[in-house]
């Protein structure tokens, strides 16, 4: 089955769906597990949140390791393909057999002493961005998906690659509000982002300026950096809190 058939649609529209209607992370990640466990089919899942203080690992089912194993994980985890693709690489859906055959996964100190006694055999992972830390600093999100019987077909691999945008996207827009960074945008930029809190788009906002619409795009990709965002929402929302700073100061 591929992600266009008919049963994986509507497993991957129940989580665009939650994650449009959600209002905040501590309501939406208990909801979403078991229909992202539904629409990566798998036997349990970690969903571990990486700030500038450190990870913080959620499970489902809960408590499904005990403080020691993954103490042990983080311990040889630099050793770990996988673990390293998500820490620091692309953090793309990958599946461990992508990277390593099962016997090379067996003698690795995360499966001896954490993945091999949960059943974790394949393992689905990717990363993605979701947002800013309130102290600053961006978060990530790893999400790994663990399966006992079998590994996961293409189809499976499709539609993690679907959902990763839309996952980065509601994360960024739940995320934890951080304090306005530092202004230190050129007046083109931020005659871009005045354009752009008013809701207009790259076309409309090239006309307004006698600038191309690719020329918008580059003076938004910068900005997008000076703000740290990464979307055209999060952008206008903090654009409009350091616009209103500057009004009254």
């Amino acid at each position: 089955m591929t992600p266009s058939g008919e049963a994986g649609l509507r497993r991957i529209c129940a989580v665009i769906d939650l994650l449009l209607d959600a209002v905040d992370e501590e309501t939406l990640l208990p909801a979403l597990f078991p229909v992202l466990l539904r629409a990566v089919p798998g036997d349990s899942l970690t969903w571990s949140t990486r700030t500038p203080s450190g990870r913080h690992p959620v499970t489902l089912p809960g408590a499904l390791f005990t403080p020691q194993a993954m103490a042990d994980f983080f311990r040889y985890a630099p050793e770990d393909a996988l673990f390293r693709h998500t820490n620091s690489g692309s953090g793309v859906p990958l599946r461990r057999s992508d990277l390593m055959s099962r016997t090379e996964y067996h003698r690795l100190g995360t499966y001896g002493a954490t993945l091999g006694p949960i059943g974790a055999e394949y393992q689905l992972a990717m990363a993605f961005p979701a947002g800013w830390a309130p102290g600053g600093g961006r978060r990530t999100v790893a999400l790994i998906v663990n399966r006992t019987g079998s590994d996961f077909p293409d189809a499976d691999l499709d539609s993690a690659v679907l959902l990763r945008t839309r996952l980065t996207h509601a994360l960024d827009r739940l995320a934890p509000p951080v304090a306005a960074p530092p202004v230190d945008l050129t007046a083109r930029e931020a005659d871009v982002l005045d354009l752009l809190a008013r809701g207009m788009t790259d076309v409309q906002i090239g006309h307004r300026l006698a600038v191309s619409a690719r020329t918008v795009d580059k003076h938004l990709e910068h900005a997008y950096a000076k703000l740290r965002v990464h979307s055209r929402v999060a952008a206008a929302a903090v654009w409009r809190d350091v616009s209103r700073g500057i009004e009254r100061a």
